[in-house]
């Protein structure tokens, strides 16, 4: 297999003092923000100085020894900021041209057996072997179908805000019951949507506010924050068809309240 940095170079970008950013992490995932187009302000907010080099060579987990080439950056500052409430070094950085070619296409082969996120350039580049190069850049991808959605909140928000045809058909024309958990702990909420655009309409509404005008989940922000919200997590319980009555939608939910105990040990509190 040929090496990423023999590309890179190909490319006619020369990298000087770099870096190795192996980007992992949660709310959201350094995926979900190259999906809704974010990477590189995700990866500028930073717990130490991470990035004392000139260029930072990115790649972000899919899994195993597999990694999706997000681009390389140029370093050009970094100061004092926060992040989520907490401080943090912020990084200003330009991603250099003449790689799109590459950029959420090319997938590198690196069996990284060790925890080190930022890794000296020059000693691990001869590692990073291309797997694959995809004919398009990397999306979200197809609607997986109703038995395997399965959304962060970050991610719900990308899907709905580009309107994703096919996530749009799925949802859109089914009613039915999804259940809400929060990573935090584990709390689930239990809620329905039927009438109208079914699904994709309600969940509009979650990814417009992050509580969808829920009492129990706007209460969950005001007490910790509108960013709390990336702890919620969607998922689809039961579809109906859009032509089901109200009540009957409402029996399901109920039903399916019951069965998680989400009155009792959740966050549903009727």
């Amino acid at each position: 297999m040929i090496k990423l940095i023999d590309l890179i170079r190909l490319a006619g970008v020369q990298l000087a003092d770099f870096k190795i950013h192996c980007a992992t992490g949660m709310g959201p995932t350094p995926l979900e923000a190259f999906f809704d187009g974010s990477f590189r302000q995700w990866q500028e907010h930073q717990n130490q100085k991470n990035f004392q080099c000139e260029h930072v060579l990115s790649l972000i987990h899919l899994g195993g020894d597999r990694w999706l080439f997000p681009g390389v950056y140029a370093v050009e500052g970094v100061a004092r900021g926060t992040w989520k409430e907490s401080p943090c070094y912020r990084y200003s950085t330009r991603e250099l041209d003449g790689l799109e070619h590459l950029t959420g296409k090319a997938i590198v082969q690196f069996d990284k057996t060790f925890r080190a996120s930022y890794l000296r350039g020059e000693k691990y580049v001869d590692r990073l072997l291309v797997a694959a190069i995809r004919e398009q850049r990397m999306t979200i991808g197809d609607f997986p179908g109703y038995n395997s959605v399965l959304l962060s909140y970050h991610m719900l928000k990308t899907v709905l805000r580009e309107a994703n045809p096919s996530w749009r058909t799925g949802l859109a024309n089914v009613a039915g019951v999804y259940v809400i958990t929060d990573i935090s702990d584990g709390k689930l909420y239990v809620g329905s949507a039927f009438g109208g655009e079914g699904i994709w309409q309600r969940w509009s509404e979650y990814a417009k506010t992050g509580h969808g005008g829920n009492k129990e989940l706007r209460a969950l922000l005001r007490q910790n924050g509108d960013g709390y919200a990336d702890s919620f997590q969607f998922s689809l319980l039961e579809v109906c068809d859009l032509s089901s009555s109200d009540d009957y939608v409402l029996a399901r939910e109920s039903h399916w309240k019951t069965v998680l105990r989400s009155r009792e040990f959740g966050l549903n509190r009727s």
